[in-house]
């Protein structure tokens, strides 16, 4: 804040993500995501120099000034720093013109921190509204079911030519669909009321103990005999969420997973 204030080329300030979620656990891990709306934003971007003003670095990363990704920002820049004292600071630079569109952009997370000109728009408090699981139309449910049983028998194809590897980077897309099954289930049993967090992290205080276990029992793939044991575990546990939400929902739960999961295990008992 002390930078952005002595520095005439930035003109706002807004923090986002977690640290304003009060529903999200507080911890010294938390990032601060910060972003920058500038005047003369090639300036800042001609040298690193002004950064060191935060503090010294273990790493950083440039996310759009990267060859091995494709830029996803279009005309902003960001900087991901870890320093040494632990805290990690998420700096985005918005130039000025671009400023209504970044207030289109952002979600609910979000707070003016400085505003110069007087030019930012009136926000809501902050909450993780936009993370809440959503209720699913009838069509995300059953694509969701699609593609977690065909990608099922991407993993029992792997399994069966003993491409362990190939069998596990598609059981862990069909695990995704999993997911999906699992927060709506979630949803259903709060009103969509609340997140499951980045990555399912909060999932475990919404599911039973028994489901839990399960869940976790399931990332053993150490070997074909681990991922047939892990494989069957996300099938029935997907079996009977799949069901709980379709028929909370009172949509029709396709009946063909019933048949892939009968060929998969007939597959397995013919090894």
């Amino acid at each position: 804040m002390k930078f952005a204030e002595n520095d005439d080329r930035v003109r706002i300030v807004t923090m986002e993500g977690s640290k304003l979620n009060k529903n999200a656990p507080v911890d010294k891990f938390q990032d601060f995501d910060i972003t920058y709306i500038v005047k003369d934003m090639d300036q800042f971007k001609k040298s690193d120099d002004w950064l060191d003003y935060f503090g010294k670095r273990i790493i950083m990363q440039k996310p759009e000034a990267m060859k091995l990704f494709r830029p996803s920002l279009g005309n902003w820049f960001s900087y991901l720093m870890v320093f040494e004292d632990g805290n990690k600071i998420d700096l985005k630079l918005v130039p000025v013109d671009e400023t209504k569109k970044y207030f289109a952009w952002v979600d609910s997370l979000v707070k003016v921190l400085l505003d110069k000109d007087g030019v930012c728009p009136k926000l809501e408090e902050p909450s993780d509204a936009d993370y809440r699981v959503k209720k699913p139309s009838p069509e995300f449910v059953d694509d969701c079911c699609n593609e977690f049983w065909l990608l099922a028998l991407y993993v029992a194809k792997g399994l069966h030519r003993k491409e362990l590897l190939f069998a596990i980077k598609h059981f862990y897309l069909m695990k995704e669909q999993l997911f999906n099954m699992l927060s709506w289930k979630v949803g259903i049993k709060t009103s969509f009321s609340v997140s499951v967090g980045k990555a399912n992290k909060y999932l475990d205080k919404f599911v039973s103990k028994k489901t839990w276990q399960s869940i976790i029992k399931s990332y053993r793939n150490d070997s074909e005999k681990a991922l047939w044991d892990s494989l069957f575990i996300c099938c029935r546990l997907f079996t009977e969420t799949s069901a709980f939400v379709s028929g909370s929902l009172n949509y029709v739960c396709p009946d063909y997973g019933k048949k892939v999961l009968e060929h998969i295990e007939k597959s397995y008992c013919s090894l």
